[in-house]
């Protein structure tokens, strides 16, 4: 049976030489990205900004609709089909999207360096990659071994393939798949299919490539489900992430035990955070997690 840690859990990534979190507070994040400097909106800076100087390239500004819209205004010019970053050997563009996000997630680097410890060793790992946006963390994964990569939007695969070939690893054995992440997860299971390590960051809200609609209360039960499937006990891990929802990490460790308990190990849940650079530096929130890794 797997042990569930109830006590939560903390993932803290501390930026690197291309990525820093520089202030945060009043609702906003000052960052670096590679050479630019952004704001954006952060629900959960509720303190005082440490920096008098807030000086950046551009900034979002929301709309009134708390779920999404908002538009970027630039103070300085920042090239609109985006400039390339680097975290390791793993190559990629980051954008200013209208979603407000730079084209992939800075605070997702601890996890990337935690699944790597769980495959440390592995060269034919297969690892399952849902709602894998523009491919970061597939990249990660690819050393490894094979990865299957899934996300309904078209343009995002199409990034993430752009990034292999930025990182010189379009070679590498991944499967870009564009389906949406239940669909493809339930023919996985028919088709008996196994993998050592599963990831995924469902959104709150979605539509599949065929106006499939995704809520995540309603489907994520249903999906961890499927997921259980596609392991046994010889697999590593599964992770996984929320943002932006009313949601408990501990309900998401309570989903795993239910669909994993059988397999073993050890379920964990908690916060990822990332860490502001420089004195007195804090630790800003940006989401849940729960995880579940072999002994």
């Amino acid at each position: 049976m797997a042990r569930l840690v109830l006590q939560p859990q903390l993932m803290v990534g501390a930026g690197w030489d291309q990525f820093a979190l520089r202030d945060s507070g009043h609702g906003r994040k000052l960052e670096s990205y590679g050479p630019y400097r952004f704001i954006r909106p952060e629900p959960q800076a509720l303190w005082s900004p440490r920096l008098t100087d807030w000086s950046a390239d551009a900034e979002f500004i929301p709309g009134s609709d708390e779920d999404g819209g908002g538009r970027w205004h630039a103070m300085a010019p920042v090239p609109r089909d985006g400039w390339p970053m680097a975290r390791g050997d793993v190559r990629f563009m980051a954008s200013c999207t209208p979603f407000r996000h730079l084209g992939f997630f800075p605070d997702m680097a601890p996890v990337w360096d935690w699944m790597g410890q769980r495959l440390d060793g592995c060269t034919d790992a297969a690892t399952l990659n849902l709602f894998g946006y523009t491919g970061v963390g597939t990249l990660s994964l690819s050393r490894f071994g094979p990865v299957t990569h899934v996300d309904a939007s078209k343009k995002s695969v199409a990034q993430a393939r752009a990034n292999a070939a930025l990182s010189g690893m379009e070679q590498r054995p991944v499967r870009w798949i564009v389906d949406d992440a239940m669909k493809f997860t339930a023919r996985e299971v028919r088709r008996a299919r196994r993998y050592d390590g599963i990831i995924l960051d469902p959104p709150k809200f979605g539509r599949g490539p065929e106006g499939e609609v995704w809520r995540l209360e309603d489907g994520l039960p249903g999906l961890i489900a499927d997921c259980a499937s596609l392991l046994d006990t010889g697999s590593r891990f599964l992770f996984l992430t929320v943002y932006a929802v009313r949601m408990s990490s501990l309900a998401l460790a309570g989903l795993l035990d239910e669909a994993l308990r059988h397999l073993g190990g050890t379920i964990e849940h908690g916060d990822l955070a990332i860490a502001e650079t420089g004195e007195g530096g804090r630790i800003l929130p940006t989401a849940i997690f729960a995880r579940w890794a072999a002994d």
